[in-house]
């Protein structure tokens, strides 16, 4: 695949090429004294000719290390996401208008247990990714938060 051939869905993608320093927000149940001790990282670089975005982060335990690889899909994107748990999961993705989104809401190769949804926004010059992680225990059809995260270059 050369430039000129690259997509409009891909070309949306480059906003997230690069490398972010990410910072959880974990809730008062987790226990954590320190939160900036959490803080991992994302890169996310185009592979195989500029056909996939694909995302590996790193974090200090318990958070699992993971892999994501993104693709063009219908009107969205899909998000294959891989960890160091051995877990597998197929989220739905939609990039526009600044704010980025991944739903789990259907069984994949992991049994669905309960519902997820990431939401996240950016600044205006797309340094800072404001997100959260929500869980849904009826189908999704109310969310509860499970986490806050920061993403910055």
């Amino acid at each position: 695949m050369t430039t000129t051939d690259r997509s409009p869905a891909l070309a949306a993608l480059d906003v997230l090429v690069g490398s972010w320093t990410v910072r959880p927000v974990p809730p008062p149940e987790w226990g954590v004294v320190d939160p900036d001790a959490m803080a991992g990282g994302v890169t996310f670089e185009w592979a195989l000719g500029g056909a996939y975005l694909v995302g590996r982060s790193h974090a200090p335990d318990p958070v699992p290390d993971s892999m994501t690889v993104i693709a063009p899909d219908g009107d969205g994107y899909r998000q294959h996401y891989y960890d160091s748990r051995g877990v597998t999961r197929l989220y739905r993705m939609t990039l526009a208008d600044g704010v980025w989104t991944l739903l789990r809401t259907e069984p994949d190769f992991s049994p669905l247990d309960f519902a997820q949804r990431f939401v996240g926004e950016f600044d205006p010059d797309a340094t800072t990714i404001a997100g959260r992680w929500e869980q849904s225990h009826d189908g999704g059809r109310t969310w509860e938060l499970d986490f806050e995260l920061t993403y910055r270059r």
